[in-house]
C-alpha cells in the first residue's frame, strides 16, 4: 500500500500511526491536518465559514507527492518532510526535520528531531510540537495582543493562552507572502526563533493549520477573513465617543454625567455602566437599590441620543440566586482539583461555561429579560479570557474538554452567547466590547480592548503595537482605555500629559473610548450589593484641568468630523476584513522602509497618524511613505513621500497627515 493517496480533492499521507491530510480551503489556501488518533477529529474551530470550492492539482510519484491550489503548493517526501511554496516556487515554509531516514537529504542528521512531533501523554492524548526552518530575515505580524512593544514578532516567544490584557489570536502574516493560522484552541506557545519556528500545544488530538499565499498583506488578510468570518457593520453609535469610568455607582450619577455632556454640547455616542451594578455576580440584572428605574434612565438617555452599554461578567457567585440551578444543569466551568472557584474577587465565584450551548442560552435569556428588552443594545462582555485568580490552565475543564485542549476558544464563545441572542432578536449591526478574542471572534461582533493596563507612556507604547497586531490577526475592531486603566490622578500634571497624548491617539483608534480606575478612590456608597467595589476618581473630559479639557474638545470634534470617513472604514472591514488601523506596510507594501516603521499607522487609507509616545516630547521624526504626497493637517504644508521629517508636536497637536487630494474632513 502506498503511503500517498488521493481522496477526492485531498492529498493523504500515511506512515505508521500518522494520518496527514492536505486539501484546498479557499482560494490560494491549504488546510493541513495530522493525527495519530483512530479517526481524524472533525472540528473546524476557527475555519467555520463556507469556502469557495477550488480544484486541486495533485501529483503522486514514487518519492514524493504535491498538491497545488492557485498560488500555493505543498510537497511531501516519502519520508514525511513537507515544504510549502508560492506560485514562483519560492519557499514559504519548510519543515524542520533532522533524522537519518534519507541519507542523501540535506537534513540528514543524528539529532533525531521530528517536524510533527506527537509526544504521548500517559493514558491520554498528545503534547504537540510543529517545527519549521526559520528565515532570519522574515518579518511576522499579527497573533493578537501581548503587552510588549514589538510590532515585528520575529524573535519573540508568545504564550498561546489568554490572560487579562493578553489575547492569543494565532494568525500570523509573514513578509514572505503567506498567512498562517494555528487552528488549535489548546494552550501552548509559539517561538519565532532565528533558527527554528516552533508551535506547541500542551494537550491535543490533532495538528491543524491553515496557510494562504498572497502577493500583498491585504490579499492575505482578506483570504483569512473569507474562511474565518468578517465583522458585522459597525452601528452608528460605534463611530463616535464612548464615555466610561470605574465606576458610576448610581443611576443619578450616570445621568448627571450624560446631561453635563449635553449641556456642554460635547459629542457623545455611548455611556457605560461598569461592573457591580448587580446585586450579586451571576444575576445579570440591575440592583434596584442604586438603579431604581432603569426604564426611565434608558429612555432619558435615548432622548439625548446616547446609547447605554452595561457590563456583563461571566462569573457566578456561590450566593447568586442562579448558582444552584446552573450547577445542577452543568452550566459552570469545573475544576479537576481543589475547590471549584475560578475567581475570589468580591466573592467566591466560578464562570459560566460558554462552550456549552445550553449555558449560552441560559445566560442570554437572563440578559435579554433584564437588559435587552429594556432597550440596551450593546454589552461590555468583561472578564472574557476568562480571568482566573490563579492561571492554572490545567485545572479547569469545560463542556468541550479540558482547558489545556480547548480553552482558548472561550472568548469567542462568550461573544457568540450575546451575538446569537441579539441576532435572533433581529438586530443586524452588532458590536459588543470584550477584553479578549480568539481566531474568528470578529464574526461575533467583538470589539476588543487591551485590558487592565498601566497608566504610563511605557504602557501606551505597548498598546500601539497591540492594536496594529490585532488588526493583522484579523480583528479589525480594537480600542484601549484612554489614559490607561491602573492609576492616574486627574490632578497630577504628569498624568494630564499622558491623558492628552492618549486621547489624541485614541481619536484614531477604531473606537474612541475613555475609561480607567482613577486615583484616589471615592468613599464607599451604600452597604449592600456591589457597594464594596469602590469608584475611582472622576474620569470625564473636564476632569483633568482646563488645558486638557480644551484639547479633548478639539479631538472630540475631530472624531465627529471624521464620522462619514470612519463609516467607510467600517464598511471596508465588514465587506473585506480590512483593519481599520493599518500598519504602514499594509497600505504601502512596495515601500521597504514602511516595513520597518513601528510607531506610526494609517487610519484607513487616507490618514497617517504618528502618536507621541514619550513624556515631554514636543517633536518627533515621521516617515512619509512612498507613493503619494502628504499634507500636514495642522500646517497644510505639502510634502513628498519617501522621506523622514522632523515634525513639531506641541501638547495639543498629534503629528497628522493626509494624502494629497483626500477629501476627508479632519479639522
Amino acid at each position: 500500500m502506498s503511503i500517498f493517496s488521493m481522496e477526492g480533492n485531498r492529498l493523504v499521507f500515511r506512515y505508521d500511526a500518522e494520518k496527514l491530510w492536505i486539501e484546498p480551503w479557499g482560494v490560494n489556501s491549504l488546510r493541513i491536518r495530522s493525527t495519530k488518533m483512530a479517526e481524524m477529529p472533525v472540528e473546524n474551530w476557527a475555519l467555520s465559514e463556507p469556502v469557495k470550492e477550488c480544484k486541486a492539482d495533485i501529483v503522486i510519484t514514487d518519492k514524493q507527492a504535491s498538491i497545488t491550489n492557485g498560488k500555493i503548493k505543498a510537497t511531501i517526501s516519502n519520508y514525511g518532510r513537507m515544504t510549502l511554496y508560492n506560485q514562483k516556487d519560492e519557499v514559504l515554509l519548510d519543515e524542520y526535520i533532522r533524522n537519518r531516514l534519507d541519507l542523501k537529504a540535506d537534513y540528514c542528521s543524528a539529532l533525531e528531531i521530528e517536524a510533527r512531533e506527537f509526544r504521548p501523554i500517559l493514558g491520554g492524548d498528545y503534547e504537540l510540537s510543529l517545527r519549521f526552518v526559520s528565515n532570519p530575515n522574515e518579518r511576522i505580524y499579527g497573533m493578537g495582543q501581548y503587552q510588549q512593544p514589538y510590532l515585528n514578532l520575529k524573535g519573540v516567544d508568545l504564550e498561546l493562552a489568554h490572560r487579562n490584557s493578553q489575547a492569543s489570536v494565532p494568525f500570523a502574516v509573514s513578509s514572505l507572502g503567506y498567512g498562517f493560522l494555528w487552528n488549535n484552541p489548546a494552550v501552548g506557545r509559539v517561538t519565532f526563533g532565528k533558527n527554528i519556528t516552533t508551535w506547541h500545544a500542551v494537550s491535543t488530538k490533532i495538528l491543524d493549520y491553515w496557510i494562504t499565499a498572497g502577493d500583498t498583506p491585504a490579499e492575505i488578510e482578506e483570504a483569512y477573513a473569507d474562511v474565518t468570518g468578517k465583522v458585522p457593520m459597525m452601528p452608528e453609535y460605534g463611530l463616535g465617543f464612548w464615555q466610561c469610568k470605574l465606576r458610576y455607582q448610581t443611576q443619578e450619577e450616570l445621568l448627571s454625567v450624560a446631561r453635563e455632556y449635553k449641556k456642554r454640547n460635547l459629542p457623545i455616542d455611548v455611556i457605560v455602566i461598569d461592573y457591580f451594578h448587580w446585586p450579586t455576580q451571576g444575576e445579570w440584572k440591575f440592583d434596584l437599590t442604586y438603579w431604581p428605574d432603569p426604564d426611565a434612565m434608558i429612555a432619558e438617555l435615548k432622548e439625548m441620543g446616547i446609547e447605554l452599554m452595561v457590563s456583563i461578567w461571566p462569573t457566578v457567585d456561590y450566593r447568586s440566586e442562579n448558582f444552584q440551578e446552573m450547577k445542577e444543569n452543568g452550566y459552570l466551568i469545573r475544576t479537576d482539583r481543589g475547590f471549584r472557584i475560578g475567581m475570589d474577587y468580591q466573592g467566591n465565584t466560578i464562570h459560566y461555561d460558554a462552550t456549552n450551548p445550553d449555558a449560552r442560552k441560559y445566560v442570554w435569556d437572563k440578559a435579554k429579560k433584564n437588559y435587552y428588552d429594556k432597550g440596551i443594545k450593546v454589552f461590555w462582555l468583561d472578564e472574557a479570557e476568562p480571568e482566573y485568580s490563579v492561571y492554572d490552565f490545567d485545572n479547569y475543564r469545560y463542556h468541550l474538554g479540558p482547558n489545556v485542549q480547548i480553552g482558548n476558544i472561550y472568548p469567542a464563545m462568550y461573544a457568540k452567547t450575546f451575538f446569537d441572542g441579539m441576532k435572533q432578536e433581529g438586530q443586524e449591526d452588532i458590536v459588543n466590547l470584550l477584553r479578549c478574542a480568539w481566531a474568528g471572534s470578529q464574526k461575533y461582533g467583538a470589539l476588543v480592548w487591551s485590558g487592565d493596563i498601566h497608566s504610563s507612556f511605557f504602557s501606551m507604547r505597548n498598546q500601539v503595537a497591540a492594536g496594529l497586531n490585532m488588526g493583522m490577526a484579523g480583528i479589525p475592531w480594537f480600542t484601549t482605555d484612554i489614559g490607561g486603566f491602573h492609576g492616574g490622578n486627574p490632578d497630577d500634571p504628569e498624568f494630564r500629559e499622558l491623558l492628552v497624548r492618549w486621547f489624541e491617539y485614541g481619536t484614531f483608534c477604531p473606537v474612541m473610548r475613555l475609561h480607567g480606575e482613577r486615583q484616589p478612590m471615592k468613599p464607599q456608597y451604600g452597604t449592600t450589593g456591589g457597594a464594596t467595589c469602590l469608584s475611582g476618581a472622576d474620569n470625564e473630559v473636564w476632569s483633568f484641568g482646563e488645558e486638557a479639557y480644551e484639547i479633548c474638545k478639539t479631538y472630540l470634534q475631530i472624531r465627529e468630523n471624521m464620522r462619514s470617513y470612519t463609516r467607510t472604514l467600517m464598511e471596508e472591514a465588514h465587506k473585506k476584513g480590512t483593519p481599520v488601523m493599518k500598519t504602514l506596510f499594509y497600505q504601502f507594501p512596495e515601500d521597504e522602509k514602511a516595513w520597518e516603521v513601528e510607531d506610526e499607522f494609517c487610519f484607513g487609507s487616507d490618514i497617517l497618524v504618528a502618536p507621541v509616545l514619550y513624556e515631554n516630547m514636543r517633536s518627533r521624526d515621521v516617515y512619509l511613505p512612498v507613493g503619494t504626497r502628504w499634507v500636514n493637517v495642522w500646517t497644510e504644508e505639502v510634502l513628498d513621500g519617501g522621506q523622514t521629517i522632523s515634525v513639531e508636536a506641541p501638547i495639543s497637536k498629534i503629528p497628522l497627515f493626509k494624502r494629497e487630494g483626500s477629501k476627508v474632513k479632519i479639522l
